[in-house]
């Protein structure tokens, strides 16, 4: 009754409500991929593992109009911020329905190439990627204005029905197929654009943007594509290439350490939501921002370490709870790709930092080291110990590069303001 007390008495500020809400959208998308993990084995859930890779691959992609959103939310007001909000989501659906025309024309293609059962789960994926991009930026909107209550909803309702929707589809009917993934997938995504701020577009009539504000924009967009990119191909290149070079079932096992491993990313993801609009308001008011990068390396530094002594001290056991003697196999390999993932996650942070301050370098250092890590597990894939071990190196060198960046702005900061 005292600890009830004590919550009642503390006012919880939107920004830690967010950072529960996806602490429990992690959770349940944990839980999402672990039961489906335990219910169609190491060989089914390697095709399972195919889509939520490319769930994740979407998510970065229409990431880009996020943050631009988000950005662009914080900056502008009024009828220029209605008439570029409405820009972005046109050109959002565009670029969604584009793609997801592009999935379906070649979902034979893409079957044979990731070794799947079936072409469908493609077909039906491509059908929801327009939808997704027009859920993202709605939630750049809610992410850039800090109504990070609306922002949670649209998280928790995407995970929810995504969730709910496919394991009853599994559980109730005994449909195992990887379409059944798909289906939950798509229909998650029309949950995910509630609620949605309507209020926001305007398309009878819109205010011209100032030449000056659409070059910016303009660049922006392109150094965060470009970044988001980057973390498609460090994130998830591991996953389709070993499903590319490796057996489904030896796929499956690999998938599973992925999953385990990358709560460090999901987490450090939390944090980035919070860092953009915070530097980017900083920066606007003309305050130093370092201050805010600082704080939440610190968070992902100890909650990064935290995890890796844990899966060193209990790998087989957090392997058997989470998905089953099945997955044994991969208790050794787990502290080592905890140890990949850590490394990313905190470079991960330097680089958002710096793109929101509009700096590119960053971005192109983590453009090398991702191409880099693609290709040391491309040349060296002689076993799943192998490919782990390349991606430590390109991850740990890429994070001394991004300190060593930041040393040297640092620097150069320090003369600039003794001057």
């Amino acid at each position: 009754m005292q600890i009830l007390a004590t919550l009642k008495s503390k006012k919880i500020s939107p920004e830690q409500l967010f950072m529960l809400s996806v602490l429990a959208v992690n959770g349940g998308n944990y839980l999402y991929n672990l039961i489906l993990g335990r219910v169609l084995g190491p060989t089914a859930f390697a095709d399972a593992a195919v889509l939520i890779t490319f769930l994740l691959v979407l998510s970065f992609i229409a990431m880009t109009f996020q943050l631009v959103t988000a950005k662009f939310s914080v900056l502008f007001e009024g009828n220029v911020f209605t008439s570029f909000v409405t820009r972005v989501y046109k050109q959002s659906f565009v670029v969604g329905v584009l793609l997801g025309l592009g999935i379906i024309a070649f979902a034979e293609q893409l079957q044979v190439l990731f070794n799947t059962s079936s072409k469908s789960m493609f077909v039906i994926f491509g059908c929801g990627v327009p939808l997704y991009f027009l859920m993202s930026v709605n939630r750049g909107t809610f992410q850039g204005k800090k109504l990070f209550k609306s922002l949670s909803i649209t998280y928790q309702g995407e995970m929810l029905s995504r969730l709910l929707i496919t394991l009853g589809l599994i559980l109730v009917f005994d449909l195992k197929s990887s379409a059944v993934i798909a289906i939950g997938i798509l229909l998650s995504f029309v949950f995910g654009l509630f609620p949605f701020k309507s209020s926001d577009i305007n398309l009878k009539s819109a205010v011209g943007l100032d030449k000056k504000y659409s070059k910016q924009i303009k660049r922006f967009f392109l150094l965060t594509a470009f970044y988001e990119l980057t973390q498609i191909i460090i994130n998830n290149s591991d996953i389709l290439l070993v499903k590319h070079y490796f057996e489904s079932y030896e796929a499956g096992l690999y998938a599973s350490l992925a999953l385990i491993g990358r709560i460090v990313y999901f987490i450090a993801w939390m944090f980035v939501m919070l860092l953009l609009p915070a530097v980017v308001q900083l920066k606007k008011e003309g305050r130093e921002t370092a201050t805010v990068l600082f704080k939440y390396v610190g968070y992902i530094a100890v909650i990064s370490t935290i995890i890796v002594v844990t899966c060193l001290s209990f790998p087989e056991l957090i392997i058997q709870i989470l998905f089953g003697n099945e997955y044994l196999a991969m208790a050794p390999l787990l502290w080592k790709y905890a140890i990949a993932t850590s490394m990313f996650a905190i470079s991960n942070i330097f680089a958002y930092y710096y793109l929101s301050l509009d700096k590119y370098v960053p971005v192109i250092i983590s453009g090398i080291f991702g191409m880099l890590q693609m290709a040391l597990v491309i040349i060296f894939h002689e076993s799943l110990e192998q490919v782990v071990h390349m991606q430590i190196i390109a991850m740990i060198l890429l994070l001394v590069i991004q300190l060593g960046f930041f040393k040297h702005e640092n620097r150069i900061r320090k003369k600039v303001n003794l001057k």
